[in-house]
């Protein structure tokens, strides 16, 4: 089933209450982008998170030391995703999470090839492609990266793989055609005055 996840970028516990408030009637699932200031040049959703417990959460980790944050709410979050590129082992990570009974992700950004996790690529549930370069809402969307889906599907025809990155209604479709199981997205619905119409018409393209 392809599923399309509301993404929350914030700078403070106000801003992001704001967002859950805005996407409570809409999903059960959202997604959280955690960036350090220091792998990407923002610094979001980077304090003490009281998460609602309105939803389930993914969070995709833009930071330089995941572990740290995985530890702290590895019982409130249902899926970690952080950048391959960060770890100098990534089996110590995939085995880490397997002992906890967790689902394994990772995240390339534009500049890492498929490559980069073909070694773990058997170990691994879910791949997510960034079609932006990280770390802002509205940042240009990069459909060469739409490629890799195809390339991750041909390692492991089980990986489900999530794109995030400029997701709206024509980008949508194309992520859709090239195969992609789950949609990341942001300002399109973050910023939309009307989210059930926005998601209505994000769902129409699937």
């Amino acid at each position: 089933m392809l599923t399309i996840i509301p993404s929350v970028m914030a700078q403070s516990q106000k801003e992001m209450d704001g967002l859950f408030k805005k996407f409570r009637n809409v999903t059960k699932r959202v997604h959280l982008d955690i960036a350090d200031g220091k792998f990407v040049p923002t610094k979001v959703l980077w304090f003490p998170l009281r998460l609602s417990k309105a939803f389930r959460y993914s969070a995709h980790l833009m930071v330089e030391r995941p572990m740290a944050f995985v530890k702290k709410y590895m019982s409130e979050i249902d899926l970690f995703i952080p950048q391959i590129e960060v770890f100098s082992d990534p089996q110590t990570y995939i085995d880490f999470m397997r002992e906890r009974g967790k689902k394994v992700a990772f995240a390339l950004t534009p500049e890492t090839s498929v490559g980069g996790v073909r070694e773990y690529i058997l170990q691994v549930d879910y791949v997510l492609i960034l079609t932006v370069h990280p770390g802002y809402y509205g940042a240009k969307f990069l459909p060469g990266q739409l490629r890799k889906i195809g390339q991750v599907k041909k390692l492991n025809p089980r990986v489900k793989v999530i794109v995030d990155g400029h997701m709206n209604p024509q980008t949508i479709a194309l992520a859709k055609k090239a195969g992609a199981d789950m949609f990341v997205v942001g300002s399109y619905l973050a910023q939309s005055k009307d989210v059930r119409k926005g998601m209505r018409e994000l769902r129409s393209k699937l």
